[in-house]
């Protein structure tokens, strides 16, 4: 087969093609999420919940919070899911579109992967039918309104301990069993799958639906290495990389025109970080986890992307008493031209007015 021949410009303009960044901005959250196949979800909002930021960053102000409360709780055309269609990647919450469910139930059917999960389910076999009856008597529940009747409690290095009803409530929405029917807070709300998902979904067997799923992939990554997207699309070779890739067939770099963007820092366009090193030369850890004066960044650092490049990271957090969005620092990875400060102010701008907030001016000029 022949090797595509990338240059690197050419790579990361398709990268931010494919993940709907550059300036022919799309205009619809579900035909979005069919593209992405997914929008991470994280209890973090410093700013503002990871599945809004990805979605903003994409749509613009047109994007709220409760469109998507409104496609998952009333329309039912997304869904929330903490599993993974790949075991190379940690199982995060996800919203995903309910049309995609055909290509997942037959690998959400042997879920979960692990032999101690597995073995914990079949010990607490009583418990998760006292879960399921509940939930058909009296449901959408709250976790906290379904009682703990575990058998051996779930037990891990010590931060979720005891977490019977949690813990089962999430194997059984691997397992399709229950679905996160909405949130009241952060607080999942549950009811059973079939209550929730559509009737007579045609179930496309593992084998054919994992390259299904791998293509998808690639088409909203554009270009990614072989661990992540398996034998889908092409192999290529861009200049000056020692990885090797696939690109989707399709994909192409012609006619590109970029913007700028406020990125969270789940988005899927820097979230394989030696992609984001070896194509974008950008470096970028979540700081959120280190002590403060380790922190290069912030806490929650937007990487800034302009045109076709990653350029720096904004820490700013939204101080919703004071009604401002601080900006404590705008990190230039190297000197920012004047249109780049410009087009980042007014990003910053567009992100404050989006959150209902006023600018902290000062860190703009200083």
């Amino acid at each position: 087969m022949t090797v595509r021949q990338l240059k690197r410009q050419e790579a990361r303009r398709i990268a931010i093609r494919a993940q709907r960044l550059d300036a022919d901005r799309p205009t619809d959250l579900l035909e979005l999420v069919r593209h992405l196949t997914f929008l991470q979800l994280d209890p973090t909002a410093a700013v503002a919940p990871s599945a809004d930021l990805i979605a903003f960053a994409r749509l613009g102000p047109s994007h709220q919070p409760e469109h998507l409360q409104q496609a998952i709780e009333r329309d039912h055309t997304l869904f929330e899911l903490k599993a993974q269609d790949d075991p190379r990647q940690p199982p995060f919450a996800m919203i995903r579109p309910t049309s995609d469910l055909g290509l997942l139930l037959d690998s959400m059917s042997t879920w979960p992967p692990f032999a101690a999960h597995r073995r914990w389910l079949e010990v607490n076999e009583p418990f998760r039918r006292d879960v399921l009856d509940r939930l058909r008597q009296a449901g959408p529940l709250l976790s906290r309104d379904i009682a703990d009747t575990s058998v051996q409690p779930w037990a891990t290095s010590g931060w979720s301990d005891n977490q019977n009803v949690t813990r089962m409530l999430e194997l059984l929405n691997g397992r399709g069993e229950v679905a996160a029917v909405g949130r009241i807070a952060r607080q999942r709300v549950w009811d059973l799958a079939e209550r929730v998902y559509p009737a007579a979904i045609e179930v496309v067997p593992e084998a054919q639906a994992k390259l299904i799923r791998d293509e998808r992939r690639l088409r909203a990554l554009g270009i990614a290495r072989p661990g992540d997207v398996g034998e889908a699309g092409e192999p290529a070779r861009v200049e000056g990389s020692t990885f090797e890739w696939r690109v989707d067939p399709d994909a192409t770099a012609a006619g590109f025109q970029g913007r700028t963007a406020l990125l969270s820092p789940f988005d899927r366009l820097i979230h394989d970080r030696i992609r984001s090193q070896d194509l974008f030369d950008f470096e970028y850890l979540l700081e959120m986890y280190k002590p403060v004066p380790a922190r290069r960044w912030g806490y929650f650092a937007l990487p800034i992307l302009h045109g076709d490049r990653l350029i720096g990271k904004l820490d700013a957090v939204a101080d919703r008493k004071a009604g401002v969005l601080r900006i404590n620092a705008i990190h230039e990875d190297t000197p920012f031209t004047p249109d780049a400060t410009a087009a980042v102010h007014a990003e910053i701008t567009e992100l404050a007015t989006w959150l209902g907030l006023d600018v902290d001016e000062r860190a703009l000029t200083e």
